[in-house]
């Protein structure tokens, strides 16, 4: 039966991780996310006999994932920006190894050690390939703490699917924010071996070898080809987004995250001064939904992209839309969250008024 409770998001992550029976988490404090840690250390292991591990470094956690990963297990960590950034290396071994795993990054303003505030710049980190090679993270970004919880099951499924990493991308405002959520029902831990899982020679099979190093120039391009037949197939079958009163509207928004969640209050104050607007939200950053928000933006008279930084997932909408309308931007930085009226004068001054 699902229980409801008032939860932090932080906290809805952890609970609805030991609720999903997962193995182990590996991970480091930082804020604004260190309540992952402290709660799954206290509740975690008494529970479900999950491993929960504070690592020396992010650096020794994401190797701790790799290494648990390769077992089969359904393991995970959590971060928040400059923490993740430390993580790439691992990162890209994982991806290039095809292991399942979740990865956590509760969003903080940057660049470097920035500020404990949220942000949202580290959109192009997370969906273009922080780290090095040809690789993708499919990456899920809630707008909810409800959103928070659900997507940790989510994830791992999407994980096991594809044998893939898969990043939830959040930030310190919905980390931090208290909200209602319906947890579901406790799961027990069990594992069933896997073909490709690094569980030792039996008598009914060879010990797998995982690995990222494939020194022959051949064999590192059919891993890399195979790799982006994986990445189209995500893309066909895994496109997530929200379209809030899309269909009659004169204007859109896009945003995604908590930032999405303001833009619809901007929009209903759009509405009631007569102005028809819509707000476009990605839920899968990466696949991005290209071909859906094409298909709104040629019908509309201007976009006004908001987000928590300088302009990232404005490239992405410019991309979608090929000119097809005009696109404008409006952004805050340094943790600074905007306010829906702050929003709907950017709409009436950049896109409204000058289309």
């Amino acid at each position: 039966m699902k229980e409801l409770k008032l939860m932090k998001g932080n906290e809805a992550l952890a609970e609805a991780a030991i609720r999903a029976g997962v193995d182990a988490y590996f991970g480091y404090p930082i804020t604004p996310q260190s309540e992952v840690l402290e709660y799954l250390s206290r509740e975690a292991e008494a529970r479900t006999g999950m491993v929960v591990l504070q690592a020396e470094s992010e650096i020794a956690s994401i190797n701790m994932v790799y290494g648990a990963a390769g077992t089969g297990k359904k393991v995970f960590t959590s971060s928040s920006s400059p923490g993740m950034s430390l993580m790439q290396e691992g990162i890209s071994y994982i991806a290039c190894a095809e292991l399942p795993c979740l990865l956590i990054n509760v969003n903080r303003g940057g660049p470097g050690l920035g500020t404990i505030q949220p942000g949202q710049s580290d959109y192009f980190q997370s969906t273009k390939g922080g780290g090095h090679g040809d690789y993708r993270l499919l990456v899920l970004a809630p707008s909810t703490v409800q959103e928070m919880a659900d997507f940790v099951e989510f994830g791992f499924d999407l994980a096991f699917k594809y044998r893939t990493p898969v990043l939830i991308l959040t930030d310190g405002a919905l980390g931090q924010m208290m909200e209602k959520v319906e947890l579901k029902p406790q799961k027990e831990r069990t594992f069933v071996p896997l073909d490709w899982a690094t569980v030792g020679r039996t008598k009914d099979r060879n010990s797998n070898v995982i690995t990222s190093l494939h020194l022959q120039p051949d064999q590192m391009e059919e891993v890399n080809r195979h790799l982006q037949r994986k990445y189209r197939e995500i893309e066909k079958n895994e496109i997530m987004y929200e379209a809030i009163n899309c269909d009659d509207a004169d204007y859109i928004i896009t945003a995604y995250g908590l930032v999405a969640r303001i833009c619809t209050k901007a929009a209903d104050l759009a509405r009631e001064k007569g102005i028809k607007v819509g707000v476009f939200r990605p839920i899968t950053l990466w696949p991005f939904p290209y071909e859906a928000l094409a298909k709104y933006g040629k019908n509309v008279k201007g976009i006004l992209d908001v987000e928590m930084n300088a302009g990232q997932m404005i490239e992405d909408v410019k991309l979608a839309l090929d000119g097809a309308t005009k696109v404008e931007f409006h952004g805050r930085m340094g943790g600074i969250v905007p306010s829906p009226e702050e929003i709907l004068e950017a709409l009436e001054e950049k896109v409204v008024g000058g289309a």
